[in-house]
């Protein structure tokens, strides 16, 4: 199915939210999560600067992503350009017609970036259907079997961060939750054992997350060097 041509996104700073789009994210996320975590929201709301809402003629809440592109200091990349991706959810009668990648595609250019060789690219998620299209990257990090270098872990740790993140494993990207869960996925997804690997330290009941980061076209030079220093 194709996206209904009459759908109308809008984004707006995440500050500049009025009570009618925030009460239309709200019923988003519940209509998305068992026991959906407002806080969790809330705090998203926080960190992340924009939100692309989609509705149709009648002004339906159709689906909603949070997001940001910000420019970044990070270890041994100054200036670095990140496309921070957040929660996105679509209501059930819209889903498969493409509006999910609209949404993030709208909300990770609301602010232009400035030139530069490669751009990072970077998300948490909570299942390995959510990292299947950011884990076929070469570039990827985590990636199965594999330790991230200190490098990578120093770039994993300062995206982390960005994201209001408090508690950050380096050696498996994992941003511990608060103690409470984000929320339950009304659809659950099947994963193959291999897809669960990197998601085995993830506790979904404390509101455990993935970290997932990788670049575009490519990595910088020395990205998998185990040697490269870290700072």
């Amino acid at each position: 199915m194709t996206l209904p041509a009459d759908l109308r996104i809008t984004v707006v700073p995440t500050a500049d939210l009025g009570p009618a789009d925030r009460d239309a994210i709200l019923a988003l996320f519940r209509q998305n999560y068992r026991e959906a975590n407002a806080a969790y929201l809330e705090k998203s709301l926080h960190v992340l600067a924009f939100a692309a809402i989609a509705r149709d003629p009648g002004g339906r809440p159709a689906g909603f992503a949070l997001g940001e592109p910000r420019v970044i200091n990070l270890p041994h990349l100054p200036a670095q350009p990140v496309r921070l991706a957040g929660l996105c959810c679509v209501d059930p009668a819209f889903r498969r017609q493409g509006l999910f990648r609209r949404l993030e595609h709208e909300v990770l250019s609301a602010r232009p970036l400035p030139p530069a060789p490669r751009y990072l690219s970077a998300g948490r998620m909570a299942h390995p259907a959510s990292f299947r299209t950011m884990s076929a990257n070469p570039t990827v990090v985590p990636r199965r079997g594999m330790t991230p270098t200190p490098w990578q872990q120093a770039v994993g740790a300062a995206i982390a961060a960005a994201y209001g993140t408090k508690e950050f494993d380096a050696e498996t990207f994992v941003c511990r939750g608060t103690g409470a869960p984000i929320g339950w996925p009304l659809i659950e997804i099947e994963a193959s054992p291999a897809e669960w690997e990197l998601f085995r330290p993830v506790d979904r009941t404390r509101g455990d997350s993935l970290l997932g980061i990788a670049w575009s076209p490519d990595a910088p030079p020395g990205w998998d060097d185990p040697a490269a220093p870290a700072s």
